[in-house]
């Protein structure tokens, strides 16, 4: 019997330390790189990195990501592991297939959907049903690691109403991407905290329905991003480009398809406008 024992216990205790290893295994890959790389800098609130004038959409040998406007504020993503994403998915704009991740918002019916695909596996609300309580997204799909910086956003009374809109950020391919979605507000240094470093940034700038053109301008000025991508609506784009001085670079694309590496990023911030935002 005691042999018996012996040998049960060692199984269990086998099976426990592998449990925990999975465990801690889990908890190091969800550690953004993004936020660890701004938070490791005393001050410091973006990172550029070296690399020719783009040139975006040339192949480059490293892995690269693939960023299409569908229309509004949904943009699809793709990432060399095969995951696909669309954000502030609304069923609006079609994707060019199922994809893998939808991010939402409420703020308005064309930036979430009560009734999506059932094909899309992940469904991620940038906001929560539970009162008093932050939308929390950290997860691992595929080669992307996703995570989610809340902001308030104006109810239907012009109060503020707390944390009904989530930037979304997708870490893959050691690029920082994040997506504004329905911002109402200017951030905070807490939510700069938050964000870390990004390197792409999708931008809603219709100057009205989110926070002005002075405001947002003012937030991508202190995100300083490489790659600024427009996005939500296109007839206010000129006031909003009317805000950036000779220390960022705008050129429109001839497309709505841009891929990006981090070899491809440009030394310059640039306003890229795709072509259904012209």
């Amino acid at each position: 019997m005691k042999p018996r024992f012996l040998v049960f216990a060692v199984a269990c205790l086998l099976v426990l330390v592998a449990a925990e290893a999975a465990a801690a295994q889990e908890e190091r890959r969800n550690v953004s790189q993004c936020q660890a790389v701004a938070q490791s800098i005393p001050k410091a609130t973006f990172a550029s990195f070296p690399g020719p004038p783009p040139s975006i959409a040339a192949g480059a040998t490293e892995e690269t990501v693939t960023l299409t406007y569908v229309g509004h504020s949904t943009f699809f993503i793709e990432t060399p592991g095969g995951v696909s994403i669309a954000t502030d998915f609304s069923g609006w704009y079609t994707p060019p297939r199922p994809p893998t991740v939808v991010t939402m918002n409420r703020a308005h019916s064309s930036h979430y959907t009560p009734a999506p695909d059932p094909a899309i596996r992940y469904v991620l609300h940038g906001w929560s049903d539970v009162p008093d309580e932050k939308a929390r997204i950290d997860m691992m799909v595929g080669d992307t690691y996703i995570r989610n910086v809340t902001t308030d956003i104006r109810g239907g009374d012009g109060a503020p109403q707390k944390d009904g809109n989530s930037i979304f950020i997708f870490e893959v391919a050691g690029l920082c991407i994040g997506h504004l979605g329905h911002l109402h507000y200017e951030l905070t240094e807490a939510h700069y905290t938050e964000i870390g470093r990004l390197d792409v940034v999708m931008v809603p700038v219709d100057g009205g329905l989110t926070t002005g053109a002075d405001s947002m301008s003012r937030i991508i000025k202190r995100l300083r991003s490489s790659l600024i991508l427009p996005m939500h609506q296109p007839r206010p784009l000129q006031n909003f480009l009317s805000m950036f001085g000779p220390d960022f670079d705008i050129a429109y694309a001839p497309t709505n398809t841009i891929t990006v590496s981090m070899r491809t990023l440009p030394k310059k911030p640039l306003i890229y406008v795709a072509k259904g935002m012209q």
